[in-house]
């Protein structure tokens, strides 16, 4: 009963993020989407696996969550760094937390790779536009 809660919050959450996603920045979006996924994927894969199983979870989670909000150029950075989040965020939390200090750990790991992954992204694609926009006046 417990995991079909977490489920069922995690899923009426994501959607309230993901329609009121117009009057947010991408970039929080992308964390939110990323937390909510790496809790989820970490309740199934606790249920499913073990501590094991719930590291992996987390990060598939996470990974999903920064895939599904980010756009299509942003997605590959966002979704790497939303599972290494997860996944390290979870271990950390749990080892210094318990049970509960994993669910929070895998959610702000997820969230914060998952901008940090989305911030490099935009980055590296305005670095990319000023160097383009550079080389043809000279």
């Amino acid at each position: 009963m417990k995991l079909n809660s977490i489920l069922l919050g995690s899923a009426i959450a994501l959607g309230s993020v993901v329609s009121v996603g117009a009057h947010a920045d991408s970039t929080t979006r992308v964390a939110a989407a990323s937390a909510l996924g790496s809790v989820a994927g970490t309740a199934i894969g606790k249920n499913m696996g073990g501590n094991t199983g719930a590291t992996i979870g987390a990060a598939l989670g996470g990974a999903g969550g920064a895939a599904v909000a980010s756009n299509k150029r942003n997605r590959t950075e966002s979704a790497i760094g939303g599972a290494l989040g997860g996944g390290t965020g979870y271990t950390v939390g749990k080892s210094v937390g318990g049970t509960n200090g994993g669910y929070i750990g895998s959610a702000l790991g997820a969230a914060g790779g998952a901008a940090l992954g989305n911030k490099i992204a935009k980055d590296k694609a305005a670095d990319k536009r000023h160097y383009k926009k550079k080389r043809r006046y000279h």
